[in-house]
């Protein structure tokens, strides 16, 4: 009986191959195998050059991608910019959120010891100030000296209760023009001192009536003409606001009144409203 043949195996047929079932991911883990993820980083010159161009723009910033990092890592490295107080370059900083960094004060001199003050200074700066306020001291007491003069020498108006009447240079009664100011008032007002000076004359003069003259310390003459009476003689010193006669209608007049006249240096008449108003006075 003929032996059977046995049927020969293809030693090339590939056999099913058992696939093993994917680990499902854990929650919260990303599938991507460990190695993979190394070799997705980038590279540490590329990853400083990054830092460097942060802490250009913003000043600083915070490494906290989880791609960057890994799950492992320690809290996130703070790179500070470099800083002219400090001299320090964009290197991590170890400080933890919420905790203050080191005190750095922007002033030496605020620690320094007052002991260590030189004291020649001081008592140069002290001898300084003493000085000034001796000179500021000498200043006001002059200008208080110069502000009693001022106050003393201010004119005043020779009569009360008066209207004026004839101005200087107008034309009317007189011989050319009217030489004077005109205060027209009651015969027997009194008179008084215009400004500081001495009696040269108190006397009769013709068109003029009784006339007193004073003289001020500048050399200007005042003339206070067509009185009724004297109360000053020559010689006297005499104040502003003094009384040194009484108003009448002596001479060449129409009526009472008080011719005043100005004479600078005792020579031609100006204008006696211009005057009292140089000298701080309205008629």
């Amino acid at each position: 009986m003929p032996r059977a043949t046995r049927p020969s195996i293809e030693t090339t047929t590939e056999l099913p191959v058992a696939v093993q079932a994917p680990r499902p991911a854990a929650a919260g883990r990303r599938s991507a195998p460990r190695k993979a993820l190394i070799r997705g980083l980038p590279s540490a010159p590329i990853l400083l050059g990054i830092a460097a161009l942060a802490v250009s723009v913003g000043g600083a910033v915070t490494v906290a991608d989880p791609q960057l990092v890994g799950a492992d890592a320690t809290p996130p490295a703070k790179i500070m910019q470099a800083g002219a107080l400090s001299g320090s370059g964009g290197v991590g900083s170890n400080v933890q959120p919420g905790a203050r960094g080191p005190i750095v004060s922007r002033d030496s001199s605020r620690d320094q010891d007052p002991a260590a003050v030189d004291p020649e200074l001081v008592a140069a700066a002290e001898e300084q100030a003493q000085q000034y306020a001796e000179a500021l001291a000498d200043v006001n007491k002059q200008g208080d000296k110069y502000s009693a003069k001022l106050k003393l020498n201010l004119w005043q108006l020779p009569v009360q209760g008066y209207h004026l009447t004839a101005r200087f240079g107008q034309y009317g009664l007189w011989s050319s023009y009217h030489t004077g100011l005109d205060f027209a008032g009651p015969s027997g007002s009194p008179i008084y001192a215009i400004a500081n000076g001495t009696i040269s004359s108190a006397s009769y003069d013709g068109a003029y009536g009784n006339k007193t003259v004073e003289t001020l310390e500048d050399g200007t003459e005042i003339w206070y003409c067509h009185q009724t009476s004297f109360v000053v003689s020559s010689g006297e010193t005499v104040h502003a606001g003094e009384l040194i006669g009484y108003t009448g209608s002596t001479g060449h007049v129409t009526g009472p009144h008080l011719h005043v006249e100005v004479r600078p240096g005792g020579g031609d008449p100006v204008d006696p409203y211009a005057a009292f108003i140089e000298h701080g006075v309205t008629p």
